[in-house]
């Protein structure tokens, strides 16, 4: 079953999980993912962290310890939190040493209601760092205009980013330049950048929802035809970006001292309209040197029906252009739709962040 996930392996893309709970970490979950199922990563979210604890028992025993000792629920949470990050970063570590730190990597994100606070945010940064203490973690900074210096600043710290919600190509070109500025500023802080890494998560599927919402309302044969067009078009012309940046003079100077590319990471890879492929988001986006982190359900179905057609990005470019040509001739603006998808973003992130709060408060109180 996993033969299609060895040969996207192969073909250069790492296959990661976009999930972590501690039952799955309990049961050998991910374990038998790493080893069956090609897994050599596992990011989360507030959101998935916010399912994750208000599902079951896995958490009760921790909760009342936490109880017991009176400890406030936004401590609770980050004991919580980075207790599943640190087994995790346990549990791909081998993955991490056979890859020499390319892979096996485990993703924290920083509190998203202080994604426009860019000091906050370095602080939590180097908080959920130290509390970890695990080399083969990422720190998820949100790719706002105040996360930005963030970025720079934590890598210039020597602390590994993965760079979050990115929808624009816009933003996804100053994020590529904030991570070189981090890196040199780490160089010149006396950091081994050989072991800094970097991923730039670029959001897919919420892409598609979205154009496909404006898409609807025109209802002319000509949006139909753009229907679940977006997305893939998006991502593709992101790793033209990606190309084009590691061409730069700037960058061969940072490869000259043995730093490591900001890899585009293709995230919200499962289809929200069901009548699209399921694995839509994996099999048209493989391209040297990405990520795909997926639910465990598109990986299954990767694995199970999943058709690789060879590299899907490369030589698309002007074919992804004429997509937003089309959609801007019918009076879908590109910039509008990017501005959306950040700010509703950010702003579901801290939802969900607060239905964690109030989750572990009401565990909290329960144990007491």
């Amino acid at each position: 079953m996993s033969d299609v996930l060895r040969e996207l392996t192969q073909a250069g893309v790492s296959v990661w999980l976009d999930d972590i709970s501690r039952d799955r970490l309990q049961t050998g979950n991910l374990e038998t993912l790493v080893r069956d199922y090609h897994v050599r990563g596992v990011t989360s979210n507030p959101t998935i962290f916010a399912h994750a604890v208000s599902k079951g028992n896995a958490y009760d025993d921790q909760v009342r310890d936490l109880a017991l000792r009176g400890v406030c629920v936004e401590e609770a949470m980050r004991m919580i939190t980075t207790y599943d990050i640190r087994w995790a970063c346990d549990v791909l570590r081998p993955v991490y040493d056979s890859s020499g730190g390319v892979d096996g990597r485990v993703s924290i994100e920083v509190d998203p209601r202080l994604a426009l606070d860019t000091g906050k945010t370095i602080a939590e940064a180097r908080q959920l760092w130290w509390l970890v203490d695990r080399p083969n973690l990422f720190i998820k900074i949100p790719a706002t205009a105040e996360g930005l210096p963030a970025i720079t600043a934590t890598l210039a710290q020597g602390i590994s980013v993965n760079v979050t919600l990115i929808f624009s190509l816009r933003r996804y070109g100053e994020v590529i330049d904030a991570f070189m500025a981090g890196l040199e500023q780490a160089a010149a802080n006396g950091h081994d950048v050989t072991t800094l890494a970097s991923v730039a998560s670029f959001f897919v599927s919420r892409v598609d929802t979205e154009v496909d919402k404006r898409l609807d309302k025109i209802a002319t044969p000509e949006a139909a035809a753009l229907r679940g067009k977006a997305a893939v078009a998006n991502a593709r012309l992101a790793y033209e970006l990606y190309e084009q940046k590691l061409a730069t003079p700037r960058w061969q100077a940072l490869a000259a001292n043995g730093a490591r590319a900001q890899r585009p990471l293709w995230a919200s890879t499962s289809t929200k309209d069901p009548a699209y492929p399921d694995t839509m988001y994996v099999v048209d986006l493989v391209a040297p040197d990405t990520v795909n982190t997926m639910p465990e359900s598109t990986l299954h179905a990767t694995a199970e029906h999943g058709v690789l057609r060879g590299d899907t990005v490369r030589g698309s470019y002007d074919a992804s252009r004429e997509v937003f040509a089309g959609l801007e001739a019918l009076g879908i603006g590109y910039d509008d739709v990017v501005k959306v998808l950040e700010e509703e973003g950010v702003s579901k992130f801290a939802v969900s962040w607060t239905e964690m709060i109030e989750t572990i408060r009401n565990e909290l109180s329960l144990k007491e």
